[in-house]
């Protein structure tokens, strides 16, 4: 499915086409596709709230599947393999930011799907550093959604600062927050979820959630740590007046519309923090896969045929997605 130029999702803009399938290089590896989850930041690109960075591109970040052929140097993965390739795709690996470990801030990242041919179709290549085994505990189609969903929820749960049994709330609840509920559910923090949904506040109240509400709605109770997921930049007041003391505001979007004027006595008084997410290292990405076998974590996913891309995403665009879609080519 190509992107030939960023347009609105309703005028579907994706074209499925037969291209040559793509050369593994010195240290990357051809990984035949057996599934890709669809995500809110493929939208991003499609629609051109992320500025492009190579047309046409091939969208899709969360993709699992089994290694067909490997490039010289390559060791890590043998074929038949089965890998997943994630949304970060490239550092440079010695600036001061790679060098502190914090390859997320990497002024030269590339990523899958914007900057490089991504999962939406047969075959992807990736360099096999940045390449993830996936635990034999989830199918490819469940584990789609770890690649970024999870992995990006996964970092902003950190950088909420939330400890083990204090109170989290979530701010839309789409394929992110419905596992960043389970992983905080398993470390014994009460979920707060407020999100425009029904079907999406059912389906946290499934996973465990202590409370769910409208978005405008209040948690009835201080939230020590929360997460807006939902790119729009208004909610973020609401999210910081909800906070208890000393509390923290992950912003985990690529993407927010603009925040508006918030009043310092009810949104940043009291030592209250507003903080972003940004990318993922692949330590992230480890760290997630671990825990979520641990767990073990149960994505809920629904499949949909490659060909149906511009369909999906225009449900995804409109809320009606559960859980995570999967394309299957």
């Amino acid at each position: 499915m190509v992107l030939e130029r960023a347009a609105r999702i309703a005028t579907r803009p994706l074209e499925l086409r037969e291209i040559p399938d793509p050369v593994p290089g010195p240290g990357e590896i051809l990984v035949r596709v057996a599934a890709c989850g669809v995500c809110r930041t493929d939208l991003h690109v499609i629609e051109g709230d992320l500025q492009a960075r190579r047309v046409p591109v091939v969208p899709g970040h969360q993709v699992v599947g089994r290694v067909a052929a490997r490039g010289v140097g390559t060791s890590r993965f043998r074929p038949g393999d089965r890998v997943g390739i994630a949304w970060l795709r490239e550092t440079c690996g010695s600036c001061a930011y790679c060098r502190l470990g914090r390859e997320n801030l990497c002024e030269g990242s590339r990523y899958t799907g914007w900057d490089e041919d991504g999962g939406y179709a047969e075959y992807a290549i990736v360099d096999e550093a940045f390449a993830y085994a996936i635990p034999d505990r989830f199918s490819d189609v469940e584990a789609t959604p770890l690649l970024c969903a999870g992995i990006i929820g996964y970092r902003a749960l950190r950088r909420s600062l939330v400890r083990p049994g204090q109170t989290l709330g979530l701010f839309g609840f789409g394929s992110s927050a419905h596992i960043v509920a389970q992983l905080a559910r398993h470390r014994g923090c009460a979920v707060y979820v407020a999100t425009r949904s029904a079907s999406h506040r059912r389906l946290a109240e499934e996973l465990g959630a202590a409370w769910t509400g409208d978005t405008w709605d209040a948690p009835p109770v201080p939230l020590d740590g929360a997460i807006v997921f939902a790119p729009a930049g208004d909610i973020v007041p609401q999210a910081m007046r909800a906070l208890a003391k000393g509390g923290t505001l992950a912003v985990a979007g690529i993407h927010l519309s603009e925040i508006p004027a918030m009043p310092y006595d009810r949104c940043l008084f009291q030592e209250k923090s507003l903080t972003s997410v940004t990318s993922n290292t692949r330590a992230d990405g480890e760290e997630l896969l671990r825990e979520a076998e641990e767990i073990p974590l149960r994505p809920s996913v629904t499949t949909f045929p490659m060909s149906e891309a511009n369909d999906v995403l225009l449900t995804l665009a409109n809320d009606g997605i559960r859980g995570t879609a999967v394309l299957v080519p």
